[in-house]
C-alpha cells in the first residue's frame, strides 16, 4: 500500500501556504518525496479561482482593510471563496493515477473522491452530506435551505500532482461569507458542522476522521513524517 504523509501545521498565513504546495508539488512530481496530506487552518482570506468574477467580492479594499481579509487569485478550478480560523482546509500533494495511452488523469473522479472522504467525514457527526448535480463541494439540508459546507477547488500540473483541495467548515464564522457571492452561487447558502450541530466540533477528533476516511478513499496508508 502506498503511503501518504500527514502534516498538521497549525495556522498558516494563505500566501505561506500557497508556497509551500508549489514547492511540494514540484518535488513529489520529481519523486523525491511521498503523497502528503496538508491539513490546516488560515488567517482570513478570499481565494479567488481560474473562473473568478470580481463582483463576487463584495467588500471594498477599505472594508477588507478594516477586516483584516487579505484576497489572493490562484490556480485552482471555481470562483471566489472563504479561508479562516475554524475551517479545515485540506491539501492534498498526491500523483493522481494515469489512466489510458495518453498518460491523462481523472480529475473529475479525484474531486468526487474528495467528497467522498467529507461525506463519510460527516456521518461521523450524525450530519447527512451529498454531491450535487453539476456542482462542486459537499452540501447538507439546513434550516434555510439547501447549504455548501465543504468548498472543493483543485489544481492538477502536468506531472498529475494535484494542488489546492477543501475547505470545510467547522467551527466557521459564518459572517465572513457575507463579503462574497460564495462560488459565484447566489441562490444556496452557507453553513458550518457547529451551526448544524450546535456546538463547538474538536478540530484535533475532526482530523482524525478526515484522515482516516482519505486514506480509506484514496487507498493510502496515512503516515506522519
Amino acid at each position: 500500500m502506498m503511503q501518504c504523509e500527514v502534516v498538521l501545521p497549525g495556522l498558516v498565513p494563505y500566501q505561506a501556504a500557497w508556497d509551500w504546495q508549489n514547492e511540494l508539488a514540484t518535488r513529489r512530481g520529481r519523486g523525491e518525496i511521498a503523497d502528503r496530506l496538508l491539513l490546516l487552518e488560515h488567517t482570513h482570506t478570499y481565494t479567488f479561482g481560474s473562473s473568478g468574477h470580481d463582483e463576487n467580492l463584495l467588500l471594498s479594499p477599505e472594508e477588507l482593510t478594516q477586516r483584516g481579509i487579505t484576497v489572493f487569485r490562484t490556480d485552482r478550478g471555481g470562483d471566489v471563496t472563504y479561508h479562516g480560523p475554524g475551517q479545515l482546509v485540506g491539501y492534498p500533494i498526491i500523483a493522481l493515477p494515469r489512466h489510458d495511452e495518453r498518460l491523462r488523469v481523472d480529475v473529475v473522479g479525484y474531486v468526487r473522491d474528495l467528497e467522498t472522504v467529507i461525506i463519510r467525514t460527516l456521518a461521523d457527526y450524525g450530519i447527512t452530506g451529498r454531491s450535487a448535480t453539476g456542482l462542486t463541494g459537499v452540501w447538507v439540508d439546513a434550516p434555510q435551505g439547501a447549504a455548501k459546507i465543504c468548498a472543493i477547488g483543485v489544481k492538477v500540473n502536468v506531472r498529475g500532482v494535484t494542488k489546492h483541495g477543501f475547505a470545510l467548515n467547522v467551527n466557521t464564522d459564518l459572517r465572513y461569507f457575507d463579503g462574497i457571492i460564495p462560488c459565484g452561487i447566489k441562490d444556496k447558502g452557507v453553513t458550518s458542522m457547529a451551526a448544524l450541530m450546535r456546538q463547538q466540533v474538536a478540530m484535533p477528533g475532526l482530523a482524525a476522521c478526515v484522515i482516516a476516511h482519505f486514506g480509506s478513499v484514496f487507498g493510502f496508508e496515512m503516515t506522519t513524517p
